[in-house]
């Protein structure tokens, strides 16, 4: 009797932390995308007329912007791929220490965002590259049709290499993939799921960068 009580309970409340969490990401979701709708802190209907737009002064507060621009962007295209992984990690939180697993899981989903703020930095850098040397148009793609192939070119032709392959297989087996990292903590383990997915993606954005994100 106290068996299937305690089942009971713990069934509840994975069912309530499930909720508090997709709900927690769906907001923090929906907020990004529509910082992305409302045009991201530019005049967009300036930079889609080349005759207007201005060339960018790569200042301070334009390159935070930039910053901020891709950062938003990977939270609302990453985040939501990374639910499954998220509500997993809670589920395996909560059965094992029998407490609450939202500090927990905010360590881990902060840990994975922290990999995609570090892409956002390194592709934020290279835009400035681009732009400092005159191969980006006021849409923010590259004016060097030879650049646009070879990303292009590269993004095929990872898919098929063995670290794309193995980034894949980490992704793809999330029970083995939290077991293997399980002492990492939280933060450790949120990491290395986002080093896994960035692994998996990171050509696929770099084609952003060359083909214009607007």
């Amino acid at each position: 009797m106290d068996q299937s009580i305690q089942t009971s309970t713990l069934e509840r409340l994975l069912k309530r932390d499930r909720a508090v969490i997709l709900a927690a990401l769906l907001a923090a979701s929906l907020l990004a995308w529509s910082y992305i709708a409302a045009g991201i802190g530019m005049d967009m209907d300036a930079m889609a007329m080349p005759d207007m737009a201005m060339p960018a002064d790569w200042t301070p507060a334009y390159f935070a912007l930039m910053l901020a621009m891709w950062a938003v962007m990977m939270v609302a295209m990453m985040l939501p791929s990374a639910a499954p992984m998220v509500l997993l990690f809670a589920t395996l939180e909560r059965r094992r220490h029998a407490a609450s697993p939202f500090w927990a899981t905010t360590l881990f989903a902060s840990a994975y965002l922290v990999v995609w703020s570090g892409f956002s930095l390194a592709a934020t850098v290279f835009q400035w590259q681009l732009d400092r040397l005159a191969q980006l148009t006021p849409m923010l793609a590259t004016t060097n049709a030879v650049l646009a192939a070879i990303v292009l070119v590269a993004a095929g032709a990872y898919q098929f290499t063995p670290l794309k392959q193995a980034c894949l297989r980490g992704c793809r087996s999330p029970i083995e993939f939290v077991s293997r990292y399980w002492s990492r903590g939280a933060f450790g383990i949120g990491l290395f799921h986002g080093l896994y997915c960035l692994g998996c993606c990171w050509m696929l954005m770099l084609v952003l960068v060359v083909m214009g994100m607007m």
